[in-house]
This record gives C-alpha cells, structure tokens and sequence, in this order.
C-alpha cells in the first residue's frame, strides 16, 4: 500500500464528509494505493456515525474510537500502530490542511528519501496576536533547544516514511516534537515542505494559549529526556557528588580550623558555614539517591494502556 493517512479528530462532523471526498478525489487522481484512518478522540458529536456512514461506501476507510478524549498524542499513536502504508501522511480534520499536498509529500519519501517531511504554514489565517505570535516564539524556542531546523513545528500536516513511525514513542503531548523524536531515533534527514494554509469553514479550534504554556513545559521535558531519560544518574549523581564533594571539603576545612587554628573559637555549629556545608551535602545525597532510584525505575519500567479503544472500523485486528 503506497499511503496512509492518519487523521486525529474531536468534534469535526461539519468537514468530516467533505474531507472525505477531498482526499478520495486526491488519491484516485494520482493512482494511489492507499487507506485512510480516522481516531476520533472522544467525540461528543456525531462525528463517529458520520465516519460509520463513509465507510460504508468506501472501504478504504478505516477508523478507531477511543472511549474519551486522550488527546492528540494519544489519536497518533494508535494510528501509527495501524498504519500499513510505505508512507504515512498525518492532518487535521478541520480542513485547514490541503490534501493536494499529499503527492508531493509522497514524492519527497520516496523518491527523495527523506525519513519524514514537515508541513509549513509561511502564509496563515490565524490571529496574529493569539496564534501567529505565540507560534513563531515556540518554533523559535524549539529550534534552539532541539537543533532541528525547522519553522513550524505544529503543523498537523506532515509525511513519514513507516520505518519512522513504527520506532518512535509518541506519548503525553509530544506530538509537536514528532520531528525531534525522529531525530533522537536516529531518523536525521528530515525535511520541510511549504504548504497552503485554509482558513477554518467549520466550528472552532480546539487549541487555546494554554497549548504555548503546555508545548514549552513539553520542550523542557523532551529537553531532558533526550539527554538523560536513558541514563539519569549521568545528571543527578553527577550533580549529587558534585554538592556532596562541596559540602565535604567545606565542612572539613570548617573541622580543621577549629581543631588546629582557632581551638577557642565560637562552637562549629555558631557559625553559618557549618550549615551551608550541611545543606550541600543533604542535597547532594538527595541528588545521587534520586538518580539511583530512576535508573531502578527505568529497568523495572512496564508498558501501559494510554488510551481505551471503544469500537474500531475495518481493522484487520
């Protein structure tokens, strides 16, 4: 099969039909073998019976309903895991993205053997105070601190090569960092593709500033992960032997001095030193103990549900 394309959605019953029609009209055009999967996130509308409708008169459609909203991360996930296609493209549902995109999108996977492919918005018909501003501060944000150059990370509209789906994990809210997973993977000729912008026909976004503050206290996180999740007593018992070597050599000079320099003194515990040392080295067993107990936790670590499928569409599984 030449393409799949995963679509995460919550509340879009307006352009689901529409959306359909559009990318059908797209594949058939082109040739292509392809299935189309949508992961309705919980939906409250009647998004899921207008999926059961189209798949009734199209068997390239597929679909998985999730019990409740596990958010978008979540909807990716389980698409990439069905996903059978050499390429998968993902996009919103609202209609915001163009699937005229998809074969040059395709072309640049296959015949350019790039492992995955980042849609970017240059033109938008967002607010430019709310979203464009916001947006260009986190792209610029994530650029610096991941060192993947790319100038929108958020775009919903991007292409990968299987291999790329099949061995990343996309958990939490990391779907923004996808292409920063990929790269920690080892997946590194990733690419960037200018594409048209719609502005929104139905409903509202389902985004609010709060996704800038989540996106970078996620940057952080993948900051982190990327350098220590496999080894974090690499920092924290650094950092740990580090104040606790400090603390040490402090609190002994402090010993030394009253033993040997200045026996009729004030009392060592009279002095602020002393307790500046004994914080230091606190803390630094603090430190090395925390980076014991998570490279324990790391190789006890067992895999868990992170969502709940209530009933899928013609699913081979």
């Amino acid at each position: 099969m030449n393409i799949s394309v995963v679509i995460p959605l919550l509340n879009e019953e307006e352009s689901l039909t529409e959306l359909h029609h559009w990318i059908a009209n797209v594949m058939q055009t082109n040739g292509f073998s392809y299935e189309l999967l949508f992961i309705d996130d919980g939906s409250t509308d009647n998004s899921w019976k207008i999926i059961q409708k189209i798949q009734e008169t199209d068997n390239n459609v597929k679909g998985i309903r999730f019990l409740k909203n596990f958010g978008k991360s979540q909807a990716l996930h389980a698409g990439f895991a069905t996903a059978t296609g050499d390429v998968i493209i993902t996009m919103d549902a609202d209609l915001q993205d163009n699937p005229e995109e998809i074969p040059d999108l395709y072309n640049m996977i296959t015949k350019q053997d790039f492992d995955l492919v980042s849609g970017w918005k240059k033109k938008r018909y967002d607010n430019k105070i709310t979203k464009n501003l916001p947006s260009k501060l986190f792209n610029w944000a994530a650029r610096k601190t991941s060192g993947v150059k790319l100038n929108d990370f958020n775009c919903g509209l991007k292409a990968y090569h299987n291999n790329v789906v099949k061995n990343i994990d996309v958990n939490g809210e990391m779907h923004r960092y996808i292409p920063v997973l990929a790269k920690n993977a080892g997946f590194s000729k990733i690419g960037e593709k200018i594409v048209q912008h719609q502005a929104r026909k139905y409903g509202e976004t389902k985004f609010g500033m709060d996704r800038f503050v989540n996106g970078f206290l996620d940057l952080i996180t993948i900051w982190f992960l990327s350098r220590f999740g496999k080894r974090p007593m690499h920092l924290f018992g650094a950092l740990g032997v580090i104040m606790f070597g400090l603390g040490f050599i402090f609190a002994l000079y402090i010993g030394i001095d009253k033993l040997f320099f200045n026996k009729v003194g004030r009392l060592i515990t009279d002095r602020p030193e002393f307790y500046l040392a004994l914080v230091t080295m606190i803390l630094g067993s603090q430190f090395f103990v925390a980076g014991f107990l998570g490279e324990i936790i790391l190789r006890q670590k067992t895999d868990k549900k992170r969502y709940l499928i209530k009933e899928s569409l013609n699913l081979n599984h």
